[in-house]
């Protein structure tokens, strides 16, 4: 049978450089598919949907709350057609009850070995509204590889560079951030993956630079430690968020490839300036992550933190607005204060207010947020920063032997598309 997995797409933030990176969730997911599904693979993000191609059963795999709508309105389309359609993915999590209106079917928590009896339901023509295994995880050694052989290759390419590849070598996350909804999907649980199981899918990758994808690293220094030294061999170069900055693991970190590291900077302490010059001094780039609109932040505290950002040495740095997404402690406290003005959820892309924050009216917060971007980026360009953190890569790449030329056929192509040089 043939089963069509799409990743809708998604209006992307203006100002900012777009890449668009092969998503994630849908590798995953193809990988728990029965052998008998023959799946094919579209992200609108990178190509249009081929409506007439010739499917039986459609799946949707939604990762972020912009993607909904555009989720649900392939759906009908589909439907209409006489075509069942099932959702899945952290959106799909997020918003249940709304997305099982629009589809036949939603698909909760993670797929191993949940696949075989969604489509022996569907081969008998009973497909079950939800299936719930939100609180029911997998046996985390049961994760295999991802079904990277989906993705059209050229389609993430930018001017003959190809783009990192997703990984994850962790589940769950034992933290319980403000304004993330991490434990409600994966649980308060950290599960690493087993070290061996890791580095079998990382030397699957046709890629020499990745982006793991774990909600943190430093969770467990033991395991981390682990980690970092069976990768030193395979001399891959990668992004992640936090990693343990004790300088044991972060000189490991440095010899297992850590190209750079997402960091949020949440105040102005001493702590935060010691830890990335403690990333820097071992080779190892920052990309500075600042939540603006918190509550104990007043106009003059933003002000302070985007001075206090120009005056260390982050490589990069990305602003988001305090957003309240469904399932976390915000959207509770925010719903129930009547503070959130509005559901459109096209709005929820963490770039617009779509709140009343306590200190400052909406619109002052947007001009904030704009500001910060202004600013961070007046005296050199985003595109020109990201360029001296991939200058770097390159070097690391061409001393170890493992830097890959640009691919020409495809350098005057940008995700597909022709470009002009």
């Amino acid at each position: 049978m043939k089963f069509k997995l799409i990743y809708p797409k998604w209006r992307k933030l203006e100002g900012q450089t777009t890449f668009n990176l092969p998503p994630h969730g849908p590798v995953v997911m193809a990988a728990s598919l029965p052998d008998y599904v023959d799946v094919s693979f579209t992200d609108e993000n990178v190509e249009e949907i081929n409506f007439d191609e010739a499917v039986d059963f459609v799946g949707i795999s939604m990762m972020l709350t912009v993607q909904i709508k555009r989720g649900w309105e392939i759906a009908r389309i589909y439907r209409e057609k006489g075509i069942k359609v099932i959702f899945g993915g952290i959106s799909t999590m997020l918003h249940a009850e709304e997305t099982l209106q629009h589809g036949d079917s939603i698909f909760l928590g993670e797929s191993e070995g949940r696949m075989d009896e969604v489509f022996r339901d569907w081969e008998k023509g009973a497909l079950k509204p939800v299936y719930n295994y939100l609180n029911e995880h997998p046996d985390i050694a049961t994760v295999g590889p991802a079904k990277r052989s989906i993705l059209n290759r050229p389609l993430y390419n930018h001017k003959g560079v190809q783009m990192v590849d997703l990984f994850h070598a962790s589940r769950g996350c034992r933290f319980s951030c403000y304004p993330c909804a991490v434990s409600y999907l994966g649980g308060r649980k950290f599960r690493p993956r087993p070290i061996d199981k890791a580095i079998e899918e990382l030397e699957t990758i046709d890629n020499n630079r990745l982006f793991i994808v774990d909600n943190s690293l430093a969770q467990d220094k033991e395991w981390e430690t682990d980690l970092f030294k069976a990768m030193i061999p395979l001399k891959k170069k990668w992004i992640s968020h936090t990693i343990d900055d004790d300088p044991k693991i972060l000189d490991l970190a440095a010899q297992a490839g850590a190209w750079y590291v997402y960091q949020a900077v949440f105040d102005t302490s001493d702590y935060i300036k010691e830890r990335i010059k403690k990333y820097h001094d071992h080779g190892i780039g920052v990309e500075g992550t600042i939540l603006l609109g918190l509550d104990d932040q007043t106009e003059d505290d933003i002000k302070r933190l985007i001075d206090f950002l120009l005056e260390i040495d982050l490589d990069l740095a990305e602003f988001t607005v305090l957003t309240p997404f469904p399932h976390t402690k915000v959207w509770d406290d925010l719903l129930r204060e009547g503070r959130i003005f509005d559901r459109d959820w096209n709005h929820y892309n963490a770039g617009q207010v779509v709140f009343q924050p306590k200190h400052m009216s909406a619109d002052r917060l947007q001009e904030l947020y704009n500001y910060a971007w202004e600013s961070f980026y007046k005296e050199e360009s985003q595109e020109q920063k990201m360029f001296k953190l991939f200058s770097q890569v390159v070097l690391k790449e061409m001393n170890d032997g493992t830097f890959v030329p640009r691919k020409r056929e495809l350098i005057n192509k940008s995700f597909g598309k022709q470009v002009i040089r």
